[in-house]
């Protein structure tokens, strides 16, 4: 539990980082639970992407930070007691080579940040450490893997990774890799998972470390859900019914298909993830730019394309969702699949400034509590949100692993 010092000023609105963006805080009736809420209950978060913002630009997370989403003091603020780092590695490494050891990298980077910190982070590696962690109040620095491009086709690196600390793995990123179809991707060379896809969703069941569908093509997800013997999760994916046609959110009858599995949705904050108008945007933006880079004979991940995506939100502003949207895909997953199936992937560092309204960084788990309370949301359910839903995943992969 943080301390009374913390907490008296959050609740009369002073700023304890003094970096950052301020957070307006909505549902004004429900601030003084919602603060008291979070300080309280352990809040699982299963996408931050830290070590990658830090590889490109490093700060020091255990101060205020002037950049990114995450810091110790912010998240303190917020509540967070588990936050999933991100081991993201970009899908070019699956051709050019270098996965293992970039994400050996930032497993790196995160244990230093552990050991630096010592009194403020420690590594976790299971669902007990981590409770341990939350009563002794220091964050527990848990690690997902973004695409499975450092499994390089090789068992024995699944072996690695989990000795290292990997509890997920998001199977694909942005393109197909040996592993799975990505949703991002119009190449299609598996139809879904590739034979030693299937081979590693079984492989993951039996070392303990839980299979992540988002950024998956819907055919690879379906394959998951015929081969895993656990439940699985989507570590920051939203709903497809607010943003049409969007592969990479997940339709009604996924989400069914995860809740009959047991598994978790995990919504992502992003703009775009969350509110049609601001995936409208985002669609518009990316295929004219995209016809901007073909006639000029540009690569999509050069200065001329980062040049180009700036001057157009400069001219065309970009609509930004805010916390209801956020509350209204959390209220879909309820209202058709229950309770006990979703909870909060943010993306925070991930998705750059398009956050939402209420939503800016990890200090601001509290208003998303207040409006789950605005919303008749009991406490028991709330907690099931913020953590529960995920620990009861997780444990399941834990016994799972243990017997086979």
């Amino acid at each position: 539990m943080r301390t009374v010092s913390i907490l008296t000023l959050l609740l009369v609105g002073v700023s304890v980082t003094g970096c950052g963006p301020r957070n307006t805080a909505p549902y004004p009736k429900h601030q003084a639970a919602a603060q008291e809420m979070a300080q309280r209950l352990m809040i699982v978060d299963t996408h931050i992407d830290v070590p990658y913002r830090l590889e490109k630009e490093y700060e020091d997370i255990w101060e205020a930070t002037e950049k990114g989403d995450f810091d110790y003091p912010r998240a303190v603020r917020g509540g967070l007691n588990v936050p999933f780092m991100s081991i993201y590695v970009p899908a070019k490494y699956e051709h050019d080579g270098g996965a293992k050891e970039l994400a050996d990298s930032l497993i790196n980077m995160v244990e230093q940040i552990s050991h630096r910190a010592a009194e403020k982070f420690a590594i976790a590696t299971n669902t007990k450490q981590v409770a341990e962690l939350m009563n002794d109040s220091r964050i527990a620095l848990t690690m997902g893997m973004e695409n499975g491009a450092p499994i390089e086709g090789d068992l024995k690196n699944l072996q690695h990774f989990y000795q290292r600390g990997i509890r997920y793995i998001t199977l694909t990123h942005s393109k197909a890799n040996h592993i799975s179809d990505s949703s991002y991707d119009e190449e299609r060379p598996w139809n879904g998972l590739s034979p030693f896809g299937r081979e590693l969703v079984q492989a993951m069941n039996e070392t303990g470390v839980m299979v992540d569908v988002s950024h998956l093509s819907d055919e690879a997800f379906y394959d998951v859900m015929g081969i895993t013997a656990t439940p699985v999760i989507a570590s920051h994916s939203s709903v497809r019914a607010f943003t049409p046609d969007w592969e990479r959110n997940m339709d009604d009858d996924m989400i069914r298909a995860l809740a009959d599995n047991g598994g978790v949705i995990q919504i992502n904050f992003g703009s775009s993830f969350v509110n049609k108008r601001s995936h409208a945007w985002m669609i518009k933006r990316g295929e004219i730019r995209d016809a901007y880079l073909e006639e000029h004979g540009y690569e999509s991940d050069g200065d001329e394309a980062e040049a180009f995506s700036d001057e157009y939100r400069e001219k065309n502003p970009y609509y930004f969702a805010d916390l209801d949207d956020v509350l209204d895909n959390i209220d879909h997953v309820v209202n058709l699949v229950g309770i006990d199936h979703v909870g909060i992937g943010s993306d925070y560092d991930g998705v750059g400034d398009s956050l939402p309204a209420g939503l800016k960084d990890v200090s601001s788990y509290p208003n998303l509590i207040a409006g789950l309370l605005a919303r008749d949301y009991g406490e028991a359910d709330v907690e099931k949100i913020l953590s529960g839903n995920l620990l009861r995943v997780w444990r399941e992969v834990e016994d799972y692993a243990a017997t086979h």
